[in-house]
């Protein structure tokens, strides 16, 4: 797939790329981006925009094209912006930084385009990425204004894990998403590996836990006891849930964090800092979570809710077996429940692994299982000219660990974070005490929740 959308992306044809959840179409548009980049003079101005449907995702599309500037050595600059925070502060940025590649939300970018805060003429690639989620979430009236604002770029990349029609056409069985005028006006090449892909569903196992009580809290806490600390994101219908699940599970032990949409942009960012970090085991979340996330180490997709349609189904089952990894979907169902008929229903031919197993848990005690990793919060960050080499450096020369010991080290503008062993974190703090990190005095503790 990335090799087929490589080389139309490289050709300079509109591409249009489907691919299903988790098969890499994120490196599939940026490997050629940035061999564009190598080819081209920027001169200050940016060369490529990623529209994304949330800011969760441009964080982690930015990270990725970040990441790979250092392991190719290269000079390129990449961007995030988002709404949850000034446009003003971002503009100042952006006239520091001077990015070539921005990736942004709807929103967000029109606003910027509407301050002429950046030039769109300069644009050479286009990438609408997760664009069916962009329309589910209801971005379509900004979709075609971001058409028309870049209608004279020479290319136009679109990506999704569903099916489309074309606007003029009948959809009534509501299995494929609509493209707008904008996009049908160009001509397109299509890379459709949604049929080829199949293999996918056979690394996810599919799993039917009765629940004997409607209240399915019990048996959610007797599943996470069985799956014995794998790392597993719980999906919820409703924002509410989401603090219950959360409080029901915190109370019982488990390293559990919550994430949705009502939580500011920090306490969401920590979150996922804590459960990417192994420092938590048990993410519960609204779908929000079901776009944008690769975490290869899920192992469990629990719909402790069942999903509503195939789609919100497949996006969620496929924040598991990444890449080449293998998972499993676990599907809660009360006693006034029915499996969902796009679950229950085995495709003709299907292979025998993808039939669906029962769990019953009725003796399964409820013990949390504790993180390997705890998780440091350092009042310091990017802003200080903090690296993750110094906070490295820090922890070993001052803290006593070695390199096995330190984990995953994020770091955000003004603050980092840094996964260390549990077993080693009191006499880590001990060490540590009222020492400066690169000279700075700082707060370091652990985050707990």
């Amino acid at each position: 797939m990335q090799e087929a959308a490589g080389t139309a992306i490289r050709n300079h044809s509109n591409l249009l790329l489907l691919s299903p959840t988790g098969s890499g179409k994120t490196l599939a548009y940026l490997l050629p981006i940035i061999d564009m980049l190598q080819q081209v003079q920027a001169n200050g101005q940016i060369l490529a925009v990623v529209v994304v449907p949330s800011r969760e995702l441009a964080l982690q599309v930015e990270t990725v094209f970040k990441d790979q500037m250092r392991e190719r050595h290269l000079p390129f600059r990449g961007m995030a912006v988002y709404g949850g925070r000034p446009a003003m502060d971002e503009h100042r940025v952006l006239r520091e930084v001077k990015p070539e590649v921005l990736f942004a939300t709807p929103g967000r970018l029109l606003d910027h385009i509407s301050k002429e805060n950046i030039n769109v003429f300069s644009t050479k690639v286009l990438v609408l990425d997760e664009y069916d989620k962009c329309l589910e979430l209801g971005f379509r009236d900004e979709m075609e204004n971001i058409g028309v604002e870049f209608n004279r770029c020479p290319q136009f990349v679109l990506t999704s894990a569903t099916l489309f029609v074309p606007d003029t056409e009948e959809n009534d069985d509501n299995k494929a998403v609509r493209l707008p005028r904008f996009v049908t006006r160009r001509k397109f090449e299509t890379v459709d590996f949604l049929a080829t892909c199949e293999e996918l569903k056979t690394r996810i196992e599919k799993v039917i836990v009765p629940s004997p009580a409607k209240d399915k809290l019990d048996t959610l806490g007797r599943l996470l006891s069985y799956l014995d600390g794998q790392q597993a994101i719980v999906f919820v219908a409703h924002r509410e849930s989401v603090e219950r699940i959360w409080k029901y599970l915190y109370d019982n032990k488990f390293a559990v964090v919550s994430y949705h949409g009502g939580m500011d942009q920090d306490r969401r960012e920590r979150a996922l800092y804590r459960f990417r970090s192994g420092a938590s085991n048990v993410l519960v979340s609204t779908d929000l979570a079901a776009r944008g996330l690769d975490i290869p180490t899920v192992k469990a997709i629990i719909h402790y809710h069942l999903p509503l349609d195939k789609a919100t189904y497949t996006h969620r089952t496929g924040r598991t077996a990444r890449w080449e990894e293998s998972g499993a979907a676990y599907l809660i169902v009360g006693p006034e429940e029915q499996i969902p008929a796009f679950i229950a229903e085995n495709e003709e031919g299907s292979d025998s692994s993808e039939e669906i197993k029962t769990l019953s848990l009725e003796n399964q005690p409820i013990k949390a299982s504790r993180p390997e990793w705890s998780l440091l919060y350092i009042g310091r960050g990017k802003k200080d000219k903090l690296s993750r080499a110094d906070i490295l450096g820090f922890l070993c020369k001052k803290g006593g660990l070695t390199a096995k010991q330190i984990g995953r080290i994020d770091l955000s503008a003004h603050a980092s974070y840094a996964a260390v062993s549990r077993g080693c974190l009191k006499s880590l703090l001990s060490n540590i005490a009222g020492e400066k990190i690169k000279g700075m005095k700082t707060i370091i503790e652990e985050i707990r929740k």
